[in-house]
């Protein structure tokens, strides 16, 4: 009687363990808006091929800008596929780059955008633009209605190489990049080539950064690629350029499908290579270092820091430091070089900051080998300030 008194007063604990399976199509493609190409068509109908299915589309400002007659090409497809597509309402164009992720009321008027629409969650919001609209637009859907099916259209190199085919979205909040946000994977994932063809010089050469970083921890072979490519990416040939692309998605994809963890749940960002310090300046600097610009520094640092800690070869640091100028990228900030009041280097707030979006341990991916990423969980703050100065003396 006692025995049964106790379980009555404190409970008994079932576990329960389920799983969910999801599928990430990604499609690269060019001209997806030509009504003869059924990319588009054929992702709405994946799972009700013979549905015409509802969709709210999202435009970033600066494809609009430079694409001034895409909103016409879109609903030119409509008409072509009506059996397939129907579009609600006008096209909502959203602020592009970080004032999408920063700026006060914007989830709201996405949110309110969607609820105009009637949208459910058989429905689709659609979001062309690069990784800073894909993100809010994204975490709107995911969080309107508990989530809407959601169709990616990255626009840029970064997003197409790298972010647009994640499984994350997130906004700023309290200075602190994607400090708020969630793990939801889009319904598919459209990488259309044309779009690169319009981008301005800086934003193609960002994607690259990313490249670099993936293939420094994942693909000894893919980097070597890059050497032999250099040139032909500094002057972003076309085919070569997509051939990056892909090759880094894919790689993305693989860690989001085999690496144990893809929504974060543990204390590693095991992709994340240089982006300690990326994050941080980016916000020290109010984003006028892109976020392409800011992972290339930090690549290079970390690179430096590598061989400082005796991980990596000696001159492996020179290698990839000429390859990241080969590809354009001045890897130097003055605002490495500032201090906080108390003498530290601003700067390094940035491990901090990269501690608590996970929390645990703090876990910092470095590199023992071109192709073959570490995990060390200290960073000397001394060798960071040495890896800094080796940048400043390599200032062009």
């Amino acid at each position: 009687m006692l025995e049964r008194s106790r379980l009555a007063t404190w409970g008994e604990t079932h576990l329960q363990h389920f799983a969910v399976s999801y599928d990430l199509p990604v499609v690269f493609t060019r001209d997806a808006f030509d009504p003869a190409n059924p990319t588009f068509a054929d992702a709405l109908r994946r799972l009700e091929p013979a549905k015409r299915h509802r969709v709210a589309i999202f435009v970033d400002s600066g494809v609009q800008a430079a694409m001034p007659s895409l909103e016409r090409a879109i609903r030119r497809y409509a008409a072509a596929h009506a059996g397939a597509v129907a579009i609600e309402g006008d096209i909502v164009v959203v602020p592009g780059g970080e004032e999408a992720k920063t700026r006060p009321g914007l989830v709201e008027e996405l949110l309110g955008a969607l609820s105009a629409r009637a949208m459910d969650r058989h429905s689709y919001a659609v979001a062309i633009g690069g990784g800073a609209v894909l993100d809010v637009v994204g975490y709107a859907a995911a969080i309107f209605h508990r989530g809407v099916r959601h169709i990616r259209f990255p626009t840029t190199v970064l997003a197409q190489a790298d972010s647009g085919v994640g499984v994350k979205n997130a906004v700023n909040a309290f200075g602190v990049k994607n400090l708020v946000g969630t793990f939801a994977p889009p319904f598919a994932i459209i990488n259309d080539g044309a779009f690169v063809d319009h981008l301005a010089p800086r934003e193609k050469r960002d994607g690259m950064a990313e490249a670099v970083k993936v293939a420094l921890i994942r693909d000894r072979t893919f980097f070597e690629w890059i050497e032999a490519n250099a040139d032909a990416l500094a002057g972003f040939h076309p085919n070569t350029l997509d051939r990056l692309i892909e090759r880094s998605a894919k790689l993305h994809m693989r860690q989001i499908a085999e690496g144990g963890d893809p929504f974060e749940t543990g204390s590693a960002r095991p992709l994340d290579y240089g982006h300690w310090s990326a994050h941080r300046l980016e916000s020290l600097t109010g984003h006028a270092v892109s976020h392409g610009e800011a992972v290339a520094i930090g690549v290079a640092l970390d690179t430096r820091y590598s061989v400082l800690a005796g991980l990596l070869p000696e001159g492996e640091d020179e290698r990839v430091h000429a390859l990241l100028t080969t590809l354009g990228f001045t890897l130097w900030s003055e605002t490495l070089a500032r201090r906080e009041a108390d003498g530290q280097l601003a700067i390094l707030r940035g491990l901090r900051e990269f501690q608590e979006h996970l929390g645990g341990e703090l876990t910092v991916t470095l590199i023992d080998a071109v192709g073959h990423g570490v995990e060390v969980h200290r960073m000397d703050h001394g060798l960071i300030g040495a890896a800094i100065g080796w940048l400043a003396e390599r200032q062009v």
